[in-house]
């Protein structure tokens, strides 16, 4: 009744620290001198105290702990399931938030896959699982399983709904408001009876009717558990199936969605493309104008860097809110500008700006840092370091079993070297036209979570960065692709992998220390500005961006290799080969 406490995790701790009012308690989640919720809460109420939660928005992999935790610890405190959801009783103006807004489908020349086929890959997994049926409760999962998009969620497109799928049936739960003509045609849902080639519609809260009573026919019920970025079904769906049928295990639609197709594969390369010229454009307009005396803020790029994106074809949206962060507010990972806290920007410090876009063939996500004057030699060492690690990482070659938690020290080692490192992980998994933050990848030494090995076809991120409080902020970020590496002879029965930059943007020269880098790690940022020259510098001339396409011209140079430095490196191979060569014969 007297406390409102919120924990927040390294990446947002700072930026909750700076926005929350006196009137809140801010806990930096997982760190092990401050109490976890469970253990707050124990220090808090006394026996048989009543702790109240919403179990349709609670994750049941979550509640679930949290009640062992609390009955075990404790002198038995009790989690309630409430009713009626309290913020919603306070919060008068909630409706204008859940305005109508028709869903809409994507053409198989989107997708590479139509709804049919996926509906029986799917069922083909869950009778390896032994499952006669599963819940779907995944908005992307829904999104990627039926081919479906909507405008519910802010920068994501999906439809809130769920989805009740079995061999013969399936079900979709939705708002009927959502759903026109062309998505019932598109699902087949007006042919009398139900086929395995037919949706059937029903209004979202049939759900929770329809649920255990279709409990009665199945026998087992997979109710997807937390993976990654999943968290898995709610408490409330979780409690309807009974626990003799129910099969707690990650939804396997995880899985599938990730590996993308070759159509998917060539649409998220194509909008790449499209979005490398369009932040092209946007980084050329920026400096031009800058440089004329125009007046920037923070919130002003945000906005025109969204302008830029969204006249691009096939151009849907952002994928998440714009981080533009300037000096001081660089060292918060995740900062967004607003009317309040935009900084003007000047020429004395680094900025960061983190953006994406939805488009129909892919979804972007980029992060490039800048310097408008003469940055110090703070600044590029920083800036070097953060580049080197994600070129270490892009340029890795591996056998097929290696896990994403091992890749991660590439990344991070140049900045360990100083003592610095960041909270937030390395790489996330990305969808086609779905989510930013994707399952299963993510790439963080201490993954806290079951992983799955690379697999070809995956996408996710590569964005190291370096924070230093109350100073400034780097980070990078591409997306890569998981290939193939066919010339490479397999070992112990091993193919090998790689990764592709499928991001196109060029990196700030001015912010490179170059005596830092390798001749390897120039050659490699040769070839990818070779790239960019070639892809993005075709969608610039096509688009008639003349000033843009001069201005990535000049931001690709070739950079010179040394060549005494390559022959201090030959050197140096040819000793460690002598060297390895007497430590066999000392050994064996």
């Amino acid at each position: 009744m007297d406390k409102a406490v919120l924990w927040a995790d390294g990446q947002f701790y700072q930026q909750a620290n700076d926005e929350l009012n006196c009137d809140w308690l801010l806990m930096q989640d997982g760190n092990p001198l401050v109490p976890s919720q469970a253990e707050w809460l124990i220090s808090e109420f006394p026996q048989g105290a009543r702790i109240g939660a919403d179990p349709k928005l609670i994750a049941a992999d979550y509640w679930n702990a949290l009640e062992y935790e609390l009955q075990e610890k404790s002198d038995k405190l009790e989690l309630v399931k409430t009713k009626i959801n309290l913020i919603d009783k306070i919060w008068t103006n909630h409706s204008q938030t859940d305005e109508e807004k028709d869903a809409f489908t994507l053409h198989d020349s989107f997708t590479g896959k139509n709804w049919m086929l996926k509906v029986k890959e799917t069922r083909r997994e869950l009778k390896h699982l032994g499952a006669d049926a599963m819940v779907v409760t995944a908005l992307d999962e829904i999104a990627w399983l039926l081919n479906i998009r909507g405008r519910d969620i802010p920068y994501t497109r999906f439809v809130k709904g769920y989805v009740l799928l079995s061999q013969t049936t399936i079900t979709l739960y939705v708002d009927p408001n959502k759903t026109k003509l062309n998505v019932t045609s598109f699902f087949n849902a007006e042919i009398p009876g139900l086929t395995e080639s037919t949706v059937e519609m029903k209004p979202y809260d049939d759900i929770w009717i329809d649920l255990p009573t279709r409990c009665q026919i199945w026998k087992t019920v997979l109710v997807p558990s937390s993976f990654v970025y999943s968290a898995g079904a709610s408490k409330m769906i979780y409690d309807l199936v009974p626990d003799e049928k129910r099969i707690s295990k990650p939804s396997p639609i995880i899985h599938l969605k990730a590996v993308k197709n070759e159509v998917e594969r060539i649409g998220m390369k194509n909008a790449h493309i499209r979005d490398g010229a369009a932040m092209c454009k946007f980084l050329e307009y920026f400096e031009r104008r800058f440089k004329a005396g125009d007046p920037w803020d923070e919130l002003k790029v945000s906005q025109e860097i969204n302008r830029f994106r969204m006249e691009q074809h096939l151009s849907v949206d952002v994928s998440f809110r714009t981080i533009v962060a300037f000096g001081a507010h660089g060292s918060q990972p995740h900062y967004e500008p607003s009317a309040i806290t935009s900084l003007p920007i000047f020429d004395n410090s680094t900025l960061i700006i983190d953006s994406g876009g939805q488009y129909c063939d892919g979804t972007t996500d980029v992060t490039r840092t800048v310097h408008l004057g003469e940055p110090t030699d703070e600044m590029k060492d920083a800036y070097s370091r953060v580049l080197i690690g994600s070129i270490r990482l892009a340029s890795l070659i591996f056998p097929d079993n290696l896990k994403p938690s091992s890749i991660d020290v590439l990344a991070r080692a140049p900045l360990w070297e100083i003592g610095e490192d960041y909270q937030h992980g390395t790489g996330h998994g990305i969808g086609a036209f779905l989510g930013v933050h994707e399952s299963p990848v993510y790439v963080h030494y201490n993954p806290r979570m079951r992983q799955d090995h690379f697999k070809v076809g995956f996408f996710f991120s590569n964005e190291p960065g370096i924070y230093l409080e109350n100073k400034f902020g780097v980070r990078l970020e591409n997306i890569l692709e998981v290939v193939d590496k066919p010339y490479l002879k397999h070992t112990y029965g091993r193919a090998y992998l790689g990764f592709s930059d499928v991001t196109l943007v060029p990196y700030s020269n001015k912010l490179i220390n170059f005596d830092m880098l390798s001749n390897q790690e120039k050659r490699w940022l040769n070839s990818y500005n070779a790239k960019i020259r070639r892809q993005i510098g075709a969608e610039l001339k096509r688009q008639n961006a003349t000033d843009a396409f001069y201005w990535m011209m000049d931001n690709t140079q070739h950079i010179p290799v040394s060549q005494a430095t390559l022959h201090c490196q030959s050197v140096y191979v040819f000793m460690s080969h002598i060297f390895l060569v007497q430590l066999y014969y000392f050994i064996f």
